[in-house]
């Protein structure tokens, strides 16, 4: 088991609702630990171990402490649901690929995904992030075709785009990335500088108004 330190903990679903801020409502490790769906629109956040998820959310937010970062791969071990707005909630899934995790570790925290996946009624698009030095790995591809089979609808982000230290670097990354999804926009993303913000913000603005 990976040890993480001091990480999300559950709160009230009260609690969150209460605060005037961007707030954790539950750690859920199964599904009966999911808040009750309502209007809330969800928007989710897949993808690899330390590919980023922490670091993006609360550059999203503008708030550190909303989701807990590590160095250590493997540490998003429960579905983290956030508060966000009245009527948004982010959803961090746990991070895949890890391979210091005991594989039967691994095979819950897929039947937990994928139970929150297949059934969340309110869940509105699935953020896929893709490290820009990486590019895809069959476990994205695998998750991909998992999504496009399941008709569940997904956007892909390109995170830490800040290493990549020239324009033909990150020029040709990302023409690596479009290759396989050519009908899909990408989104470069940057938790240093806040490249992609603006972008994410709007594309989660135009989902909540075709709730």
């Amino acid at each position: 088991m990976v040890k993480c330190g001091a990480g999300p903990r559950p709160a009230a679903a009260s609690q969150a609702a209460q605060s005037g801020s961007p707030s954790l409502i539950i750690s859920a490790a199964h599904p009966h630990q999911f808040p009750p769906e309502h209007a809330a629109v969800e928007v989710a956040f897949l993808g690899r171990s330390n590919v980023g998820k922490s670091s993006l959310l609360n550059r999203l937010v503008g708030q550190d402490g909303l989701a807990f970062t590590s160095s250590r791969p493997g540490c998003t071990q429960l579905i983290n649901f956030f508060q966000i707005e009245e009527a948004l909630h982010f959803v961090d899934l746990p991070g895949y690929g890890y391979a210091q995790v005991p594989v039967e570790q691994k095979a819950e925290w897929r039947k937990l995904i994928e139970s929150y996946l297949l059934h969340r009624r309110n869940l509105a698009l699935s953020f896929v992030l893709i490290d820009a030095r990486r590019g895809w790995m069959e476990m994205d591809r695998e998750l991909k075709a998992w999504l496009e089979f399941h008709n569940r609808r997904y956007q892909v982000i390109v995170t830490k785009i800040d290493k990549l230290k020239s324009n033909n670097g990150v020029k040709a990354a990302l023409d690596a990335i479009r290759k396989e999804i050519p009908e899909h926009e990408l989104v470069p993303f940057s938790a240093i500088t806040g490249r992609g913000v603006r972008e994410i913000w709007q594309i989660i603005s135009k989902i909540k108004n075709k709730q």
